[in-house]
């Protein structure tokens, strides 16, 4: 049993490692692309990252089609503001998926305005400033309290929320017990509940 455990214990290490490993390598083709435009670092960032996209915006509720729309369009973003980008703020991973995020609200808001026929004459209102504000301060707020998580909480919420994987598939991938996995994605919600209260 002991040995059981110690091995699992190092495949988690190992897994660990992996993850710092491919952190290292998203954040270096990320600043190809900020800094050289270079289309092939761009192909592997958007085929690792688009299909990962589109099952979270499906998993917020959007259908097939506006979920394509969206996760091309977020990583036409990825492509155009990479160099916005700051490693010290957040993994590349929710940095992209924060964007996902807000294209996600800014199509709801798009569906929900009036068909043509139904539009009023004159210039359509401004959003509001407050409103604006106040979402880029809620997402601001959520980069960082994600950043600020201890890493092996930090790791399963993008896996789980940003990474479309479920507990299962996590467990499997990382060599942890699945209560372990569980553990972590409950303590770490709680620590992003009390730090966005």
């Amino acid at each position: 049993m002991l040995c059981v455990q110690h091995d699992g214990y190092r495949r988690g290490k190992r897994q660990s490692a992996v993850d710092v490993q491919n952190g290292a390598k998203w954040v270096v083709l990320l600043e190809k692309v900020a800094t050289e435009k270079d289309t092939d670092a761009f192909t592997e960032v958007f085929e690792h990252f688009a299909p990962r996209v589109k099952g979270f915006l499906m998993k917020s509720g959007a259908d097939h089609a506006l979920a394509e729309e969206c996760a091309q369009d977020v990583m036409v973003t990825v492509w155009n503001k990479a160099a916005q980008f700051d490693p010290a703020r957040a993994s590349v991973a929710t940095w992209i998926f924060t964007i996902a995020r807000n294209r996600r609200i800014d199509m709801l808001r798009r569906d929900r305005r009036p068909e043509p026929e139904e539009l009023t004459w004159g210039p359509e209102a401004e959003p509001d400033q407050l409103d604006v504000m106040t979402l880029q301060q809620e997402s601001e707020q959520l980069i960082s309290a994600i950043a600020s998580l201890p890493e092996k909480q930090r790791v399963m919420i993008e896996r789980a929320y940003f990474g479309d994987l479920t507990h299962s598939e996590i467990a499997d991938e990382t060599g942890l017990p699945l209560g372990t996995i569980k553990s972590r994605i409950r303590l770490a919600l709680e620590r992003l509940r009390h730090s966005l209260s």
